[in-house]
């Protein structure tokens, strides 16, 4: 495989107003020099091979979407260089821009009013998709998907999930070699996160197409990533595959207990009693995160019997969504 992607040791920085408080504090806003630089992507280098899915992830304010614009040519960075299919993307962006696809939250790229037919065919006049080209992408996406009633439905028309499904069609329909996709699942129910998880597994897969995924559903990275990449406060936490990174956290067990009464005001009560533990709960469970080098999960099951009245219980291995909320709150040592 050959490397897409080059990144060495980029670094973004804004400059910010020190803005002031009250009608007063504005007016003065409006002549000050008063600034101060924010680094929002701090000495990141990576380099990322031909059709692999990485998962870039990190919580809000990370740096994830500045690294994502640099890597589209939408921004520059201060210093690092960047080569997108040997494309330096800032300076080349119109080159750049047609060889990668993009879909960026809920903006859509197809036309409001149109049926997505005529969506896909502005787009085939756009990036200049020979009558081939345009008949095999047509084809494969019958292969894959249920498209016929989407075809000929206006986009303003569809549910959520049919114009998710179709921004993601539209972002591979000209073969680019990078497509970025930004929290693609959000707000769609179980099934419909099912239907676009595979689609894109299998577009991956057929096109050899690189995928850089951010989202914060650990669904999407289990079902979609070999590699994940996790950067904080615009710094590279961890770059490996997501084995690797339970091997970390190998000694973490997840007991789950149900038990009679409120939930949360028991798990802040045992929160108290097992200081080693991070405690949560939802509607029907309480999670105890036990760490078996520190306390094992026996005592500290046997401890939780002397003073609630356990009605059920289940033992877990760590998820990667508890992994990668642990490296966000500590780190990878």
């Amino acid at each position: 495989m050959s490397a897409i992607i080059e990144i060495k040791n980029v670094t973004k920085e804004f400059k910010v107003l020190n803005r002031r408080e009250g009608l007063k504090g504005s007016l003065r806003d409006l002549f000050s020099r008063d600034y101060k630089t924010v680094r929002a992507v701090d000495n990141i280098s990576m380099t990322i091979e031909q059709g692999e899915i990485v998962g870039y992830l990190g919580p809000n304010g990370a740096g994830k979407s500045t690294t994502i614009k640099m890597m589209t040519g939408v921004l520059e960075p201060t210093s690092g260089e960047i080569l997108i299919g040997g494309v330096v993307p800032y300076q080349n962006r119109t080159k750049n821009a047609q060889e990668i696809g993009v879909v960026f939250g809920q903006r859509s790229q197809l036309w409001w009013a149109l049926p997505l037919i005529e969506s896909f065919r502005i787009l085939k006049d756009i990036y200049q998709i020979t009558d081939a080209d345009y008949e095999g992408m047509l084809k494969l996406y019958r292969s894959l998907v249920d498209i016929e009633p989407l075809l000929h439905k206006p986009v303003r028309q569809m549910s959520l999930g049919q114009r998710t499904l179709s921004d993601i069609l539209a972002a591979f329909l000209h073969n680019p070699k990078i497509v970025f996709l930004d929290e693609p699942t959000i707000g769609l129910d179980v099934s419909m996160k099912a239907k676009i998880r595979t689609l894109i597994h299998a577009l991956n897969r057929e096109k050899h197409t690189t995928v850089i995924l951010t989202t914060h559903d650990m669904g999407d990275v289990d079902a979609l990533c070999q590699r994940i990449v996790i950067i904080d406060k615009g710094k590279m936490l961890y770059d490996n595959d997501i084995e690797h990174l339970k091997g970390f956290f190998g000694a973490y067990r997840t007991l789950k207990i149900r038990v009679d009464g409120d939930l949360k005001a028991q798990a802040e009560e045992i929160g108290k009693a097992l200081p080693d533990c991070a405690v949560s709960a939802d509607e029907d469970w309480i999670s105890v995160l036990v760490n078996e080098e520190k306390q094992k999960v026996m005592d500290v099951l046997a401890q939780l019997q002397k003073t609630h009245r356990i009605r059920d219980m289940q033992l877990e291995e760590i998820s990667t969504e508890e992994v990668i909320k642990k490296i966000y709150e500590e780190g990878v040592q």
